[in-house]
């Protein structure tokens, strides 16, 4: 690659943009998931985060293609991030888990790896779009993911001890992020066009299995309709629960 070239340039800016914005999402994921763990854990619990949303963009983008156009897979992956999310908002209220700190931190290091499969899918898409086939820059995409997953995570969990509110923001974003990818799945764009053309957009990208992707309009409603269920189930759980502790007082 020619080191000196504008659109080298322009390509290595894209990626760290991108990085930026999506990075985030996986850096709320793992503060949310590792906010109840010990002091001496949380380190442990984002480094072995960071490093499954690395792995998993990697093993993504050996099969991105062929995922993308997997029927039904990013309604699979929708409805485990709003579980995820409600989880999330549920666990912990009222102060942290004392449980075994093994068991803790595992069981943090799973939801992380749950929630990163689900959402590095389209992280990978974005990424590897932006590099336009030059395959160090996808490299450099993707390792820069680390210091900003580990870092935002870090910065995010002082302002959630600070702010415990946020925990309820972070999980409404997990539940927006999933009603874009219930929308984004192929079986999902395919009943969208036969019920109304103008709900759907064509995608000119020959690479694009899909081919489609939602328009404006059903994006958004879907998006603010996940963030609502999500904050809107998880205070009935929470609710339900205060009542039965109530109850057996």
């Amino acid at each position: 690659m020619d080191f000196t070239s504008p659109v080298f340039w322009v390509a290595l800016l894209q990626i760290i943009w991108i990085d930026l914005l999506l990075s985030g999402d996986n850096a709320v994921v793992i503060a949310l998931a590792c906010r109840s763990l010990p002091e001496k854990q949380r380190k442990w619990g984002i480094l072995l985060g960071a490093g499954a949303a690395v792995g998993l963009r990697i093993l993504f983008a050996l099969a991105v293609s062929f995922l993308l156009g997997v029927p039904f897979l990013k309604v699979l992956g929708a409805v485990l991030l709003f579980w995820i999310a409600i989880k999330l908002v549920t666990e912990g209220e009222g102060g942290e888990h004392h449980v075994e700190g093994s068991d803790s931190l595992w069981k943090a290091v799973r939801t992380i790896a749950i929630a990163d499969a689900v959402m590095s899918l389209d992280n990978v898409v974005a990424i590897a779009a932006a590099a336009r086939g030059h395959a160090e820059l996808f490299i450099f995409g993707l390792l820069l993911t680390i210091p900003l997953i580990v870092f935002g995570s870090q910065i995010i969990l002082k302002l959630i001890a600070r702010f415990p509110i946020l925990i309820w923001f972070g999980a409404a974003l997990l539940g927006w992020i999933a009603g874009e990818m219930l929308v984004g799945d192929k079986v999902v764009l395919e009943f969208m066009q036969g019920y109304s053309a103008g709900l759907v957009d064509v995608v000119l990208d020959p690479e694009d299995p899909v081919g489609l992707k939602a328009a404006a309009l059903p994006h958004y409603v879907a998006s603010v309709f996940g963030a609502i269920f999500v904050i809107s189930f998880g205070l009935l759980v929470k609710n339900r629960r205060s009542a039965t502790t109530a109850g057996s007082h």
